[in-house]
């Protein structure tokens, strides 16, 4: 089977900073092809907060309407899939599937995200987005006020604890790993942080609440769990490529410069993939920046 034409821009992602990628570059009728996985960094939450217009709704409600919105434009190819890999040659780039289907772009632009590697404690994956959080912002304030507790998981996890203790009391659980030092003893003091130094041995869920069991016997309940979760690349087409990463507090991310271009001419980073801020709306923000970024590339190549 011949591959189709190629786009003006190949975009690996389709969620929010991909679609809003896209959609810079439909509106001067650009031709763009979409690769997307369906593998939504948030899906596992029931609802967004933080994005104004769009605050408590579904996560899966707000890309529906944003593929809506691009798949209005006519230049616009979407195709389900995953992509494996990318090769670059003289006209662009070109990504193979894993069913073996190829799609080319001149421009490239990677919006894949990152995958969270999250702590082994027994029953936490499960609870991940409905009991277990990364981010107050955008799950701290339905917790209304009730204790909350951050999981040491990463050197970030004292500083997830400073912040959570705005949105309520909390209680850091140093899970037998993090020796606390003298000035953070202070600081927890003074911002009234409790602390538990016991080991974590399982996590479940209570109606809404969630319940932590600790290798003293004790099981303590909360209004919500915090982690740090590390991050990784949910996809190895960024490095496939050789582009250049920086290190972040929670792994690596790609690094780009103002119009969201990587190390590699040629190809363009957004959404969290991209070293920088983490949010919907910081997506979308910098997956407008990276269509304009390509967009440019191709009217001043």
């Amino acid at each position: 089977m011949p591959s189709p034409a190629p786009a003006d821009v190949l975009i690996i992602g389709g969620s929010y900073a991909g679609l809003s990628a896209a959609l810079q570059l439909l509106r001067p009728g650009r031709r763009v092809t979409i690769i997307d996985a369906g593998q939504r960094r948030n899906r596992f939450a029931a609802h967004a907060h933080n994005l104004i217009g769009f605050d408590g709704v579904p996560p899966g409600e707000i890309a529906a309407r944003a593929r809506a919105d691009v798949m209005a434009y006519p230049t616009l190819t979407w195709v389900e899939g995953l992509a494996e890999s990318v090769s670059r040659g003289p006209e662009g780039f070109t990504a193979t599937l894993t069913d073996g289907s190829r799609q080319s772009g001149a421009q490239l632009i990677l919006a894949t995200g990152v995958a969270d590697e999250l702590p082994g404690t027994p029953g936490l994956a499960p609870l991940w987005g409905s009991h277990v959080f990364h981010c107050p912002y955008c799950h701290g304030t339905e917790l209304g006020g009730r204790r909350a507790a951050v999981l040491a998981s990463a050197p970030v996890s004292r500083h997830q604890a400073q912040m959570v203790r705005d949105w309520g009391p909390v209680t850091y659980l140093a899970n037998g790993a993090d020796p606390l030092d003298e000035a953070t003893l202070a600081d927890f003091a003074a911002r009234d942080v409790a602390i538990e130094t016991a080991p974590v041995t399982s996590v479940a869920a209570a109606g809404a609440d969630i319940e932590t069991r600790l290798a003293d016997g004790r099981a303590l309940t909360f209004a919500g769990l915090f982690i740090a979760p590390a991050q990784r690349p949910a996809s190895p087409i960024a490095a496939q490529l050789g582009c250049d990463t920086e290190e972040t507090p929670f792994g690596s991310g790609l690094r780009v410069g103002p119009m969201q271009e990587t190390s590699v001419p040629g190809v363009f980073a957004c959404g969290d993939l991209a070293a920088g801020p983490q949010s919907l709306a910081a997506a979308i923000g910098r997956g407008q920046m990276a269509g304009a970024g390509a967009h440019r590339a191709l009217l001043f190549p």
